[in-house]
């Protein structure tokens, strides 16, 4: 019998792929009882481990470019920024104007210190994007830089996708 971790991996990583299948087919799939099954996704549930979302497919979607990009903060001009009494009016604001930035986080590596994760219909609708993060924040940044990648490519290796994760998780507890 599977232990109690190598059913959660089993559960999440099957329902990543995808979210609608039936407790009965994962019951199948993974060998163990449908009721077993059920207990261990409600719990998966309730614990935060699992909440259902989907992942369109961008480019059907009419998305044309996913853009990865770094920020560098000017230290002092950064502090004051943060110091403002109105600065998580201003990220806020700035997000729900952009509601194309898929995400957004604190992170240190090449000199930068943010990243944002953004898709674009098209290098028109970037290049507006990196004009509208001047104008907000241009006085406090020291530099920003963009990896652009195209959905239109046809040497995507490896699409975007979650169920990786799982993947990599489980192999990460083998060790």
């Amino acid at each position: 019998m599977a232990n109690i971790k190598d059913i959660n991996y089993a559960i999440l990583s099957r329902l990543t792929k995808n979210a609608r299948t039936s407790d009965r087919q994962l019951a199948r799939e993974i060998g163990v009882s449908q009721p077993t099954i059920t207990r261990r996704r409600a719990r998966l549930e309730k614990e935060g481990f699992l909440t259902y979302k989907t992942v369109p497919n961008f480019k059907k979607l009419g998305l044309e470019i996913m853009a990865f990009t770094l920020v560098a903060w000017k230290r002092e001009a950064h502090q004051q920024l943060l110091d403002a009494e109105d600065y998580d009016s201003r990220i806020q604001g700035f997000f729900k104007k952009h509601p194309n930035i898929v995400f957004a986080s604190s992170g240190q590596g090449v000199g930068m210190t943010r990243i944002a994760i953004s898709v674009h219909k098209n290098y028109s609708d970037y290049v507006k994007f990196i004009n509208s993060v001047d104008e907000t924040w241009g006085t406090y940044l020291d530099r920003h830089d963009s990896f652009i990648v195209s959905f239109k490519s046809d040497t995507i290796l490896k699409q975007l996708a979650f169920e990786n994760i799982i993947e990599y998780l489980h192999t990460i507890d083998a060790e």
